[in-house]
C-alpha cells in the first residue's frame, strides 16, 4: 500500500499579510500541515501542485519552508503561475528535484512505494497560463518509456477544461502534445493538478484528472458562461492517494477543518432496519 497526500494552491503571505486583503491563507496551511501530521496512516509522500506562494517573495517561501519542513515525509513541489521557477529553486533548495537543475523549468521523477510520482513545471513567465514545453514534454517521454510502475503526474495547470470559464481561459497552452505522449501509456493512472481551487475530476487522454481544491480559499462554482471571477470560503481540503495492487489509484478527498463525530452506526432501540436480520 502507498498513500500520496496531495494540497494545492496555498497562496502564502509573508507574516502578518492577507491575501486579497481578506483570506489569511497562512493560517489555513498552518492547519492544513496539522490535519497532515495526525493523518493515519501517516503518508508516504506529500505533492504541493504548486501556488506555493502568492508572489513568488522570498518570505512568502520561507514560510513555505517552515511550514512544509514540519512534516516526515519526502515533500514533492511543482510551480505554480503564482510561483516563479528560479525564485523556487533558489528558495528550496534542499527540496528533492530542486538541485537536478540550475536553472528552467523544475521537473523530475521518484518511486515512491509502488508508485512514480513525477512532478511538471508548468509556470510560464508573465502568463496565468501553463506550459510544459518541448524540453519536459521529450524528457517525459523518455522517463514514461523506461519506467512502467503505476505512475502519478502532478503539474499545477489541468490540462482539460472545467467548464469555469475565467479559469478555462488560463489553463495549459500545449495541453495536446501532452496527450499525445500520455495517451499511449497504460501505467499512467492520474494526473494530479491545482490551480481551480475546487475538487474537479474529468478525463484527459483516457486517464483520471483530479484537482484538488485549495487549502485556502475556494473559486466560486459558477458555470455559466463567461461567469465572473470570485472565490468564497467553502471547507478547505486536500486530497490522499491510495495505490495498491489491488485497486489502482483511489483518491480520497480529506478536510483541513474539524468537525463533530466520529460516532458508531446505531438503530433507534426497538427498531429493525431492513438487512438488519441478516
Amino acid at each position: 500500500m502507498t498513500l500520496i497526500a496531495q494540497i494545492t494552491d496555498l497562496h502564502l503571505r509573508p507574516r502578518g499579510l492577507a491575501c486579497y486583503r481578506v483570506s489569511d491563507t497562512n493560517m489555513f496551511a498552518e492547519r492544513a500541515i496539522r490535519s497532515l501530521q495526525a493523518f493515519n496512516p501517516k503518508p508516504d509522500a506529500l505533492v504541493v501542485t504548486g501556488d506555493l506562494t502568492d508572489r513568488s517573495d522570498p518570505r512568502e517561501y520561507a514560510v513555505g519552508r517552515e511550514l512544509l519542513s514540519r512534516l516526515d515525509m519526502p515533500v514533492f513541489v511543482v510551480p505554480g503561475n503564482h510561483d516563479n521557477s528560479d525564485d523556487m529553486r533558489r528558495a528550496l533548495p534542499e527540496f528533492p528535484g530542486m538541485s537536478e537543475s540550475r536553472s528552467g523549468k523544475i521537473y523530475y521523477a521518484a518511486d515512491v512505494g509502488s508508485v512514480q510520482v513525477i512532478a511538471l513545471d508548468t509556470f510560464l513567465p508573465n502568463s496565468p497560463c501553463g506550459e510544459v514545453g518541448r524540453e519536459q514534454l521529450t524528457w517525459l517521454d523518455d522517463k514514461l518509456r523506461e519506467n512502467t510502475k503505476p505512475t502519478l503526474i502532478a503539474l499545477h495547470h489541468p490540462p482539460a477544461l472545467s467548464g469555469i470559464t475565467h479559469m478555462d481561459n488560463m489553463g495549459l497552452l500545449d495541453a495536446d502534445a501532452l496527450a499525445e505522449i500520455v495517451a499511449p501509456c497504460d501505467h499512467v493512472e492520474r494526473f494530479l493538478c491545482g490551480h481551480l481551487h475546487r475538487p474537479i475530476i474529468a478525463n484527459f487522454a483516457g486517464k483520471i484528472m483530479t484537482l484538488a481544491p485549495s487549502t485556502g480559499h475556494q473559486v466560486v462554482l459558477d458555470l455559466t458562461e463567461n461567469g465572473p471571477a470570485l472565490f468564497n470560503f467553502e471547507p478547505a481540503a486536500y486530497f490522499v492517494h491510495f495505490h495498491s495492487e489491488r485497486t489502482g489509484v483511489v483518491s480520497h478527498m480529506a478536510y483541513v477543518e474539524s468537525y463533530p463525530g466520529p460516532y458508531n452506526f446505531f438503530a433507534d432501540e426497538g427498531v429493525v432496519w431492513p438487512g438488519d436480520e441478516c
